[in-house]
C-alpha cells in the first residue's frame, strides 16, 4: 500500500474507515455501511470515492458492470502521518506540549497515563 500523501477530509474519513475495515466493496456497499452515521445519497458516497481515486488512496477494480473499491493507503500509515502533521503545525514537532495539553485540560484518563509509562518505558530499554 502507498503513503497517504494529499489530505483527506473528514467526510472522506468516514469512506476510508468504511474501507479499511471492509474491502473491496461497491459504492452502494460503501453507502449502506455509512448510512448508520450518516444521512448520505449513494451520489453523495460515489462523490466521496471519486475523490479519494483523485488522491491515489483508493483503488477500483472493475467487477462486471460494477467497480470494487479498496485502499490503497494503510490505516496505520494515514495516522502516523495526520498525527505528524498535527505535531508539527500545533505543537512544532515536539510530543511533550501536545501530552501537557491533554494533561491541564484532564484529557488523560488513567488508563491513557498507564499505557503512556509503558511506552515510555519500552523506548528507555
Amino acid at each position: 500500500m502507498t503513503q497517504a500523501g494529499e489530505k483527506i477530509s473528514e467526510a472522506e474519513l468516514v469512506v476510508m474507515e468504511a474501507l479499511w475495515e471492509t474491502a473491496p466493496m461497491t459504492a452502494n456497499d460503501v453507502a449502506d455501511k455509512v448510512s448508520t452515521s450518516r444521512d448520505w445519497s449513494a451520489q453523495t458516497v460515489k462523490t466521496l470515492l471519486s475523490r479519494l481515486m483523485a488522491k491515489d488512496v483508493i483503488a477500483a477494480d472493475q467487477d462486471g458492470r460494477r467497480f470494487l473499491y479498496r485502499p490503497m493507503v494503510a490505516r496505520d500509515a494515514y495516522v502516523a502521518s495526520e498525527s505528524g502533521r498535527l505535531v508539527n503545525r500545533l505543537f512544532g514537532g515536539r510530543i511533550s506540549p501536545l501530552v501537557a495539553q491533554l494533561a491541564e485540560r484532564d484529557q488523560l484518563t488513567a488508563e491513557d497515563i498507564a499505557e503512556l509509562e509503558e511506552i515510555l518505558k519500552g523506548l528507555k530499554s
